[in-house]
This record gives structure tokens, C-alpha cells and sequence, in this order.
């Protein structure tokens, strides 16, 4: 993934922490490269926690979380400005049971399993 702002790629890291930076803008999880980092204002397009006012957010299988305070949140539907809160399910709720697949994947994972294990399936 390229820094967000000079486009510059990202090269494999020496040992150690890595100067890249990972941010939220806009709902979409992008990098900085230690060169724009040293830019006057480069924070001000970074998106922040709606409880914290924090820019250390980080963006993993559809959610945001903050990495400060641990506000999860979906990204805002087009159009509204506010973010969505994600409640997390109470352990042994009803709400925790795991959500059935679409049916267009169901067939998808169906046929690719088919193909690599023939009919030992049925």
C-alpha cells in the first residue's frame, strides 16, 4: 500500500518498529510514510474517535476501532457525518450466534470445496 499522500510504496521493513504510519481517513485505512510525517498539518485529514477526540485508529474487517479508548464503530453510510456505533454481543445472548452466509457465498465455498475434494463431500 502506498503513503496516502506522496504515493511513495512502502519497502520491507528493517528490524524494529516500522516509521510507516497507519491512520483512518475517510473511513479507509491508509499509511503515511515517514517523509510526509515531518509535514506541517499532515494529521489534519486523519479521521478521529467520536469519544476520544484520538487519532490512533485502525480499521479491521469492516470496523473501526479506536486504539485509545476501544470505541468500535462502522464507517459512516454515505451521506451522514456521524459514525455508526457497533455494539458488541453480551457472551451466551441470543445476538451472538454467528450470522448465515448469503447464499451466493454458500454456493461459492460449496463448488470450491467440491473442486478440491471431489465427491467425498456427499
Amino acid at each position: 500500500m502506498p503513503c496516502f499522500r506522496c504515493h511513495t510504496r512502502q519497502t520491507d521493513p528493517t528490524r524494529g518498529a516500522s516509521p510507516w504510519r497507519r491512520a483512518v481517513v475517510a473511513g479507509e485505512q491508509v499509511l503515511f510514510c515517514p517523509q510526509c510525517q515531518q509535514t506541517v498539518g499532515w494529521s489534519q485529514t486523519l479521521d478521529r474517535c467520536g469519544s476520544c477526540g484520538s487519532t490512533h485508529l485502525a480499521k479491521a474487517l469492516g470496523l473501526i476501532s479506536c486504539q485509545d479508548c476501544g470505541r468500535e464503530t462502522s464507517p459512516a453510510p454515505a451521506g451522514s457525518d456521524l459514525p455508526v456505533r457497533v455494539p458488541a454481543p453480551l457472551p451466551g445472548s441470543a445476538s451472538a450466534s454467528p450470522v448465515p452466509a448469503p447464499p451466493e457465498l454458500s454456493a461459492e465455498v460449496e463448488a470450491a470445496l467440491a473442486r478440491m475434494l471431489g465427491n467425498s463431500l456427499r
